[in-house]
């Protein structure tokens, strides 16, 4: 992970250009340009990680191997969903299978919801987790299915059609999961007082 997560001044040009321009760079061999792809989406395929296997050091493990996947096969990469689509899929992949190789750890998204957000100071992640504590433990409550769905939608702000991509899974299947998923969420926000969960 290392050897892409340092820009040198000469990536400025590479950050600049879109995600499908960078993985065309890529596919060609630019390591510039992999650095650039692999700063603007390493901390969210992370998150989304984590959350799947629920232990730092395999989600780092699984973000390594997923832009090393990238590395090597950004030739694959037909356009027909957005970069970051493409990107989760292969880490929900890479991370369902280290979860499976580890069948003795109960698959829990609590450690997930606490998270540190590298982006934020340690100050500001206080407050942050003040504020969001109860919907945080909501969230850790929701089946992995559930919690999965809410972190593609809101956190990763991707639509119905990209979901089911990055699952494998039908759209109708998905707008499912989600009625179901809010309404869980709700119902457990609302038990702590609040009265409104996912919009």
């Amino acid at each position: 992970m290392s050897e892409f997560s340092v820009m040198s001044s000469g990536g400025d040009r590479a950050a600049s250009l879109s995600d499908e321009r960078l993985i065309g760079q890529i596919a060609s061999g630019d390591r510039l340009a992999m650095r650039a792809l692999f700063a603007r989406h390493q901390v969210k395929v992370y998150r989304f990680v984590l959350r799947i296997v629920n232990d730092a050091a395999l989600a780092e493990d699984v973000v390594s191997e997923t832009f090393f996947d990238v590395w090597q096969h950004a030739g694959r990469y037909e356009g027909r969903s957005s970069v970051s689509t493409w990107l989760l899929g292969i880490a929900r992949h890479r991370a369902l299978d280290a979860a499976r190789r580890r069948p003795t750890e109960p698959l829990d998204s609590a450690a997930a919801q606490n998270a540190i957000d590298p982006a934020r100071d340690p100050e500001a992640e206080l407050g942050h987790k003040d504020t969001n504590a109860v919907l945080r433990g909501a969230l850790a409550a929701l089946s992995r299915e559930h919690a999965e769905i809410i972190d593609l939608v809101y956190y990763q702000e991707k639509s119905v059609r990209d979901v089911a991509e990055i699952l494998v899974i039908p759209e109708n299947t998905v707008k499912t999961r989600m009625f179901y998923a809010r309404k869980r969420l709700a119902a457990l926000v609302a038990a702590h007082g609040i009265e409104r969960a996912a919009a």
